[in-house]
């Protein structure tokens, strides 16, 4: 028989006991190719449709486990994933996995030689009868299953996390903001991804977010993955059908050559109003230069790495709510209209692409904005095309952190705006933003509550 004292240490030994057995913390890594094939349209139905593939689409991702379910992190080289097709890709992610859909933090790189899907707006241009197309409906079912399918795979072979890695490192001649003073020094907001114009190319660089973040999983010395994130738009040319991962796909995978034990994700700042227009004039060869330039970085965030013991992580989400542009251009009538007079297919298109994001805001839809805090580092995803504004905001409600920010999450509301952007009569806002005025305070009220320490 035991003595008492024998059973009091047992006692006190449990806790320990049952610590020690807890799940620890692991990470799965995954990807899969998904590439849309020839004939299938680009960006919407706006540039020119898929004639050539000139390197891979990828979705890349992980599924991190032991804290609480399963989180994912996914970033994909498309366009825009948005409203019912958003929803559709996190839960096929999520059943694979055995998880929530808020918790598959899912975003897209947005090139444009690449898809938008928008399965609710592809419906009705084919219930009108349309004649034009966004991203069509079986594509998609097919190459998220396959994503799914891989993050299922991945389980299999999980690799526990000891260490969170941290890195950064500024990032030369890529980014510049679309809003820039001209020699009268007056607004101008047409300083597009590529700008041939040398007044508007001399202006200065405007408001970016100079930084490139990477954020790392390791065990022991061993890397598992690396997430960077940097905001810009990432296109050097585009429009003639010819499917690219652009330059920061191309940087993304030098980075991966020389990581090939780890997997590297690229994700895509906030940065609706931030493009390469000011070091980029539309020349082919500029692709390669703009890579160079963004791969230096990665290079350099990785090589400066500073490794901690990992801390199980919070996940959080807060609903976002974001209000239906108004006026008359914009009402379900005006966009069921144009929905089938409109003359060109493209307008069409963002008639069905305004109505989908209406029907689901009518719908009381919310956006979700995840956020996955290890305490001193914390990662986050916001929706659409939100100008750096917001992921700047992100940052100044944890200065003392490493906060890396995704952009085009859910990429229903088009353009997010700050408020500045509508008094100036920024042109970006005529037909690519579904929201009403007042964003820039829902939004900055959800990064302010989804950041919040607990």
């Amino acid at each position: 028989m035991p003595t008492r004292r024998a059973a009091l240490a047992a006692l006190a030994a449990a806790p320990f006991a049952r610590a020690q057995e807890a799940p620890a913390l692991t990470l799965s890594t995954f990807s899969a190719e998904v590439t849309i094939p020839v004939g299938h349209p680009c960006m919407g139905g706006g540039i020119a449709p898929v004639k050539e593939v000139l390197d891979p689409l990828e979705a890349r991702g992980f599924v991190l486990r032991g804290a609480g379910r399963p989180v994912v992190v996914l970033a994909v080289d498309w366009c825009e994933i948005r409203n019912a097709a958003y929803d559709r890709f996190r839960a096929k992610v999520a059943a694979a996995v055995g998880t929530d859909p808020a918790r598959v933090m899912l975003s897209a790189l947005h090139q444009h030689d690449a898809p938008i899907f928008d399965t609710a707006a592809e419906e009705l241009l084919e219930r009108h009868k349309a004649g034009a197309s966004i991203g069509h409906v079986a594509v998609f079912e097919r190459l998220t299953t396959a994503v799914a399918d891989a993050a299922a795979a991945s389980l299999k072979t999980p690799r526990r996390v000891t260490h969170l890695g941290t890195g950064r490192a500024s990032v030369e001649q890529v980014a510049s903001n679309r809003r820039y003073l001209d020699e009268a020094g007056a607004v101008r907001y047409n300083r597009m991804s590529s700008t041939r114009d040398p007044k508007i190319r001399a202006a200065g660089e405007g408001t970016i977010d100079p930084e490139l973040k990477l954020l790392s999983f390791w065990d022991g010395d061993a890397a598992l993955a690396g997430l960077s994130a940097y905001a810009v738009h990432p296109m050097s040319f585009y429009g003639r059908g010819r499917v690219t991962a652009d330059f920061v796909g191309l940087a993304r995978r030098r980075l991966q050559a020389d990581t090939p034990g780890a997997l590297q994700l690229y994700a895509s700042g906030c940065s609706g109003n931030v493009t390469a227009g000011k070091f980029n004039d539309g020349d082919p060869g500029n692709r390669t230069v703009l890579a160079d330039r963004i791969y230096r970085a990665m290079a350099a965030a990785w090589r400066d790495t500073r490794k901690v013991p990992v801390t199980t992580p919070t996940f959080r989400s807060v609903p976002l709510t974001l209000e239906a542009r108004g006026g008359a251009e914009f009402t379900t009538e005006a966009l069921t209209a144009r929905l089938t007079a409109a003359p060109r297919p493209f307008d069409r298109c963002l008639a069905a692409l305004g109505l989908s994001w209406a029907n689901r805001v009518r719908a009381g839809v919310p956006v979700d904005v995840p956020a996955l805090d290890f305490g001193g580092a914390v990662l986050t995803v916001l929706p659409a095309e939100s100008y750096v504004e917001f992921q700047l905001a992100a940052q100044r409600a944890r200065p003392n952190d490493f906060v890396v920010v995704a952009g085009y999450g859910e990429c229903g509301p088009g353009y997010i705006p700050v408020e500045r952007a509508w008094a100036e009569n920024d042109g970006n806002l005529s037909d690519w933003c579904w929201v009403a005025r007042g964003s820039e305070a829902r939004l900055t009220d959800a990064i302010r509550r989804v950041l919040a320490r607990g």
